[in-house]
């Protein structure tokens, strides 16, 4: 990687120590600086200036209702078709049994996606929200990405206007931020198998902000995109967010290569012949340029699932202040990785990664409001007194 002109990284960091917005030029340029924590001290100076040495977290569970999908993305190692031997999809009962399951240890969200069913009729989505909310009334629901509301759109004849209200009425609380991935046409005709592109993700997005949600963003990274797409992409959601203000975090997440498939041996991601996953330096790249250029949305998560802990404790020095929560099953990506991430993370496991990265934990519910504060992490020379875990 070349070095970057000594005149303009005396610039940006003018730019970014003054709060001026970012240029898509200038987020090029971050990009392909070679000086990897220089962009770590501005990304934590930004990081410091929006959320000082606060890492929030929340007690959330996956579930997925379905992992049945009528599209065959590109990177997808999660959809099945109809009959097919792992094929899954739970009846209304079934997914209430399950959720109560997890309701244990303070459970504040049930996180929800799922594949793009080809037969389940619209009407089951809403009463198993229903049924999940009856079940767990304190628990807020986080369901459903934009793609799976223009899919509603598809199967019902309905507007995303009229089933956002009718979720919304069923318990719906946010959209996930899912089916993202890359904005930008020239990566996506390549990685994406479904009709819901930039346009409809954020005219779904803009309707759900209209009333009232907080909903996260994501972005996957480290597979046929280029520097310039990710740059590209949150400019878009930039532009969005200084439009309606409804974005509460930015979720960068790393593509995963399909090691091994958790039942039938069969590889689905159809691109890792051609690609390979973002090493820790680009993840850690990634996070301090979406920092910096994303000066309008307030939080920054790592999804530890899809990072390791390790790259996760030291994404908190480059930009991100939230670990998503105490995930116990993540069907998505570990149908597909082998790679050693924990599936499991309690309260109390969070609460030891936080401190042990030198930060305060702050427990959240899923619109970002503070449930708990903990104490400050003890000091440096407190912590060499003894011997410390290390974290694979």
């Amino acid at each position: 990687m070349p070095q970057m002109d000594v005149g303009l990284k005396r610039e940006l960091e003018a730019k970014v120590y003054a709060g001026e917005r970012l240029t898509r030029e200038d987020g090029v340029a971050l990009y392909e600086s070679d000086d990897l924590a220089w962009l770590g001290r501005l990304a934590h100076h930004k990081r410091t200036e929006l959320n000082g040495d606060r890492v929030m977290f929340n007690v959330n569970r996956h579930l997925n209702l379905t992992n049945v999908c009528s599209a065959s993305c590109a990177y997808c190692s999660f959809q099945r078709k109809p009959g097919e031997k792992d094929a899954y999809t739970m009846r209304i009962d079934e997914a209430v049994r399950k959720a109560k399951e997890m309701e244990g240890e303070g459970l504040t969200e049930l996180h929800i996606v799922n594949g793009l069913h080809p037969t389940l009729p619209w009407r089951y989505y809403p009463k198993v929200l229903r049924e999940l909310k009856a079940a767990l009334p304190g628990v807020k629901l986080k369901c459903f990405t934009a793609t799976e509301v223009q899919w509603f759109e598809k199967i019902s004849g309905l507007p995303a206007s009229e089933i956002l209200d009718e979720l919304m009425d069923a318990g719906l609380e946010s959209l996930t931020g899912g089916g993202a991935e890359i904005f930008d046409w020239e990566v996506r005709q390549h990685i994406v198998d479904h009709n819901c592109h930039w346009e409809d993700w954020s005219r779904i997005h803009r309707l759900a902000h209209s009333k009232g949600m907080k909903t996260p963003a994501t972005m996957l990274y480290g597979h046929i995109e280029e520097p310039r797409h990710r740059v590209d992409h949150v400019m878009r959601l930039r532009e969005l967010q200084d439009e309606t203000g409804g974005f509460a975090v930015f979720i960068p997440l790393r593509y995963q290569h399909d090691f091994v498939d958790s039942a039938d041996g069969k590889i689905r991601n159809r691109i890792q012949s051609r690609t390979t996953m973002a090493a820790p330096a680009e993840s850690l790249r990634t996070f301090a340029v979406s920092r910096l250029m994303f000066d309008n949305v307030p939080h920054l998560k790592n999804f530890w699932v899809m990072h390791g802990l390790s790259v996760a404790q030291l994404s908190l020095n480059f930009g991100a202040d939230d670990l998503d929560g105490s995930v116990v099953e993540y069907k998505i990506t570990h149908d597909a990785d082998s790679y050693g991430t924990p599936t499991t993370m309690h309260r109390d496991d969070l609460l030891n990664i936080i401190w042990d990265a030198g930060f305060q934990p702050v427990e959240r519910n899923t619109r970002y409001e503070i449930v708990r504060e903990y104490d400050k992490p003890v000091t440096l020379a407190e912590r060499r007194s003894e011997p410390q875990q290390v974290w694979a």
